[in-house]
C-alpha cells in the first residue's frame, strides 16, 4: 500500500478483489479499492486503486488519491492526485498536486488549483466560509 496510508490514527478500509460495488460511497479514513466499483466517491478521506481495481464513476471526490489501475470518469483531490506506471484514466482531474509516472494511459484534463487553506470552520464569518466552498468555481467558468 502506499505511504499514505501508513498512519496509525486512521483507518484501512478494503474493497478486496472478489468485491463488486455499485452506488454512492462516502468514508473518512482510507479506502483500497481492488475491485470493482461503480458510482461516484464523496468523501474526506484517501483512496488508493490498486492494480486490479476497475472503477467506473462519475465522479471520484476525496482528499488524496493514487491510481494504479483503471478509472473512467473525473476526479476531484483537494490535496493529490498520484499516477502509477500501468495505470489508465479516462477523464478530468482536478487537484493541486500531480503526479504522473512513465507508463501511464491518461485521456483527460487538467485543473490546477491552489491547496486549500487549513482553516477553523468556527472561527470564519458566512461568507468566508461560503467563498471557501466555491474553491474551483473560478476554473470552471468559460
Amino acid at each position: 500500500m502506499a505511504q499514505i496510508y501508513q498512519s496509525k490514527d486512521k483507518n484501512i478500509t478494503v474493497l478486496g478483489t472478489e468485491t463488486e460495488f455499485s452506488g454512492e460511497l462516502t468514508f473518512k479514513d482510507n479506502l483500497v479499492i481492488t475491485g470493482k466499483f461503480n458510482g461516484s466517491i464523496n468523501a474526506t478521506g484517501n483512496l488508493e486503486i490498486s492494480k486490479e481495481a476497475v472503477c467506473n464513476v462519475d465522479t471520484i471526490s476525496v482528499n488524496s488519491v493514487v491510481v494504479s489501475g483503471k478509472v473512467r470518469g473525473n476526479i476531484v483531490s483537494q490535496n493529490f492526485i498520484e499516477m502509477k506506471n500501468g495505470s489508465t484514466i479516462q477523464g478530468d482531474v482536478t487537484t493541486s498536486k500531480l503526479r504522473i509516472e512513465d507508463g501511464v494511459d491518461f485521456q483527460g484534463r487538467v485543473s490546477m488549483v491552489e491547496s486549500a487553506e487549513k482553516t477553523d470552520l468556527f472561527s470564519m464569518s458566512s461568507s468566508e466560509y461560503k467563498d471557501s466552498l466555491t474553491l474551483y468555481q473560478g476554473n470552471n467558468k468559460k
